[in-house]
């Protein structure tokens, strides 16, 4: 009997690679056709959207959705990943830098910016991923990139001798590192910066309120099923019986002006038959579901 199709948001713990959870689900769910949308870093906790079977196919247009964080920011000191998990590369005193001036960083971080990704990255640069050419002592030259914070807010400044701690609440676009947004705000102030805790609490619809411990998930695999995960996810379009018929041997749909990205095209019956975008006059499938 094959796995059930379909999502599971799982509340990533401290220490694990996104691989690691990926390979823990292909065991509770008793399937090797397991992937994530979008990746954490091991020092981060929080959502990550794991597919199950068919809902694999899901995963490229799930990663593409805004995600939201929470964070802390430490001014005063400069590591070679951008986080807590780098080796210290500078130390200035941030003692002396107000909160004003901080809220002041965050705001022109904020809206569309260009973002150079972190050394320690997983970008690949001439078919290499960045981390490997970093870690090989290559100096490693990344382009900036453009991203979207949507939002970014202190929720609290704490002094710790010369260091100081902002608490920080994130909406961004895809793509977008929030190790890099703690790198640029340190050194927007002059004492440089790095990123101490991230917790992502939110990929497109999918929040902490639907996450489950890996522990959990081992006691009790609770998996959306993928018509429900792309109804939330996604616009839906229902069809006739005929048109149904059509999308399930490949037919394309007439456009509805729904406008771009994916929409979830579903049966009479409500079975879930395809993902499909918008393109001039037709809607054309990106992903078929249905045998």
């Amino acid at each position: 009997m094959s796995a059930v199709s379909g999502l599971v948001v799982v509340d990533k713990p401290a220490g694990w690679t996104s691989h690691d959870v990926v390979a823990k689900m292909r065991r509770i769910a008793g399937t090797r056709k397991v992937g994530h949308a979008g990746t954490l870093d091991p020092m981060a906790t929080g959502v990550l959207v794991i597919g199950v079977e068919k809902a694999t196919r899901l995963l490229g247009h799930l990663a593409l959705t805004r995600k939201a964080y929470e964070g802390t920011i430490r001014l005063g000191r400069t590591t070679s990943t951008d986080d807590a998990e780098g080796e210290t590369l500078a130390e200035v005193s941030a003692a002396g830098v107000v909160p004003e001036a901080i809220e002041a960083g965050v705001a022109a971080l904020t809206g569309e910016i260009l973002q150079v990704p972190p050394q320690i990255s997983a970008i690949k640069v001439e078919g290499r991923r960045a981390y490997s050419r970093a870690r090989a002592g290559e100096a490693v030259a990344l382009a900036a990139r453009p991203v979207t914070v949507y939002s970014m807010r202190v929720r609290e400044i704490r002094t710790l001798g010369d260091l100081v701690d902002v608490d920080v609440e994130v909406e961004c676009s895809s793509g977008t590192y929030i190790r890099s947004l703690a790198r640029d705000l340190g050194e927007s102030l002059g004492v440089g910066g790095h990123l101490t805790r991230l917790r992502r609490t939110r990929v497109g619809p999918y929040d902490l309120g639907l996450a489950r411990t890996v522990e959990q998930l081992a006691e009790s695999c609770e998996i959306l099923p993928i018509a429900d995960a792309v109804a939330a996810a996604f616009p839906r379009r229902d069809v006739t019986e005929e048109q149904a018929r059509s999308v399930a041997h490949g037919g394309r749909l007439p456009s509805t002006g729904a406008g771009p990205g994916p929409i979830g095209v579903f049966a009479p019956d409500g079975t879930l038959l395809a993902l499909v975008e918008e393109a001039g006059p037709v809607a054309k499938s990106l992903a078929v579901f249905v045998p």
